[in-house]
């Protein structure tokens, strides 16, 4: 008898070969720029060699703003969304699939990478990250958070023009809608 985890699945529109999905796993390989790096490709590729797996991209930023740490790829620019592009068409030309995980970093972003970009540290609340001692975050208005959750559908849309095959929201670690 085949164990569950080994025996296919039908999730959505996709025909998995097993139920083993690649987590998201942050690579920090992506260009300052946040594009994601020469080896994306390459990387995903090659976890998606058996037909029919599921991976997930390493946490994405939605937005510019949205960032705080370098070298983390993003999904707000075209070149971005090239980039991706490439990616996702190698996981489908191995006949996998592949979501793309987006965040808000929030209150966990580094203070050093949104300085370098001129960027605030926000938060849902002006109350820092407990876990270790970081400025006290601007609490968003409700303007701006309408602008983060317009910036969460569009990174949605831009994902789907990627080639990803879904989307998952990161919401855990105190990122912003933790």
């Amino acid at each position: 008898m085949t164990p569950a985890l080994f025996t296919p699945i039908q999730v959505g529109h996709m025909n998995l070969s097993h139920r083993l999905v690649l987590a998201p796993l942050t690579r920090c390989h992506a260009h300052g720029t946040h594009i994601p790096g020469p080896h994306a490709a390459t990387y995903y590729a090659q976890r998606a060699s058996v037909p029919g797996s599921l991976l997930i991209s390493e946490a994405t930023f939605i937005s510019q703003a949205a960032g705080g740490r370098d070298f983390v790829p993003g999904i707000y620019t075209q070149e971005q969304i090239q980039e991706w592009r490439k990616v996702t068409d190698a996981v489908h030309d191995k006949g996998s699939f592949m979501f793309c995980q987006v965040r808000a970093f929030g209150r966990t972003a580094s203070p050093e990478a949104l300085a370098k970009e001129n960027l605030p540290l926000v938060s849902a609340s002006p109350i820092p990250l407990s876990a270790r001692p970081i400025p006290v975050p601007h609490a968003l208005t409700e303007p701006e958070i309408r602008s983060y959750i317009a910036s969460f559908a569009t990174a949605g849309r831009n994902a789907i023009e990627a080639g990803f095959d879904g989307v998952e929201i990161h919401a855990a670690n105190g990122y912003l809608i933790d």
